[in-house]
């Protein structure tokens, strides 16, 4: 599967590709989708490309592929990468792209927006896809990514251990994390597979724990059954401080705002410190993560009408459509 992946990738400019990763149905199993064996052509395969430098990226990319973008493209890469790196969860999409007889979409972001991402979850949109498995293609050596990468798989262990209870199973934690990118996704509402989460999480156990297993080790106030795969947490106000402290500044933002609107608490640390000794902590956090995902999921979606034109954007949005519709018809399992 690498390999095909690898021939896709070639097709696009490598100069200034700092990272680039496949994921979704077309590339990890997911229940309720056909076994992945190249080369089967119902799903279509997702990547993500971080680039260096976005005005450059786009103008050897139209150069290669123009016929992928939309009416965008007679207004040149300048153009482009402005509406990518200040529009939405600046992520540039082209979707429904023909390529080594595959489907594809591949979403384009610069390196440093990517980085403050992962490091603060302003938008939760890319952070959040890599808090579940990917296939990494390329990465180039970058200490400053590689650290934002690991940062944000451990905020994502502590914002789910805030909204889980003292005892809970490995697979629970992973529906947790992978849970996080999604609550308040107007999405998930109207477009999408009502049991995606679970269908993500339940075929891909093996490389969620390939991912936190190494954090599961190290993670404080937490007591790990390996070979059970269950997990205890400490759930006193010292843990839950230690937890709220490793969030993202923007959740944090949103949290110190909902919780000074009556002008008690003057600075986060007060904030989160009070949270601690509340009975409603965990609310508070989903609700901050649920705002962040929101806003970026709207606006994201509009840019998209923009960036893959309309014909496009009614082909996609029926797939969608149609998948949500066949997951209605599947009984729901534990």
């Amino acid at each position: 599967m690498t390999l095909k992946l690898s021939k896709i990738l070639s097709n696009f400019p490598q100069e200034g590709l700092a990272m680039a990763f496949a994921y979704g149905s077309g590339v990890f199993h997911q229940r309720g989708h056909k076994a992945i064996s190249f080369p089967v052509k119902q799903n279509m395969v997702d990547f993500i490309f971080v680039v260096d430098n976005a005005t450059a990226w786009h103008k050897e990319n139209l150069r290669r592929n123009k016929k992928h973008y939309s009416f965008l493209s007679r207004m040149g890469h300048e153009r482009i990468a402005r509406v990518q790196e200040n529009w939405g969860a600046r992520v540039y999409f082209n979707t429904l792209v023909p390529c080594e007889d595959r489907l594809v979409k591949y979403g384009v972001i610069s390196t440093r927006d990517l980085i403050d991402d992962l490091q603060l979850w302003e938008t939760l949109y890319v952070s959040g896809r890599l808090h579940k498995p990917v296939l990494i293609l390329k990465r180039r050596d970058n200490p400053a990514l590689l650290g934002a990468l690991q940062q944000n798989t451990s905020s994502a262990m502590a914002a789910a251990l805030l909204m889980l209870p003292e005892a809970f199973t490995e697979e629970q934690l992973y529906i947790a994390i992978t849970n996080l990118s999604y609550t308040g996704d107007f999405r998930m509402t109207v477009g999408e597979d009502k049991q995606k989460v679970q269908n993500i999480v339940k075929p891909n156990v093996a490389r969620f724990q390939e991912l936190y297993h190494p954090l599961l080790e190290v993670f404080s106030h937490i007591h790990w059954q390996k070979k059970q795969a269950f997990i205890e947490q400490d759930t006193s106000p010292h843990a839950i401080y230690a937890h709220l402290n490793m969030l993202p500044k923007t959740l944090q933002d949103h949290i110190w705002l909902e919780k000074s609107r009556d002008q008690r608490y003057q600075d986060i640390e007060e904030v989160l410190k009070n949270l601690a000794y509340s009975a409603d902590y965990r609310e508070v956090v989903e609700r901050g993560v649920q705002s962040i995902v929101k806003k970026s999921s709207i606006t994201q979606s509009l840019k998209g009408i923009v960036t893959a034109g309309m014909v496009k954007t009614v082909r996609y949005s029926a797939a969608k459509l149609r998948k949500m519709f066949s997951s209605k018809k599947q009984p729901v399992s534990a």
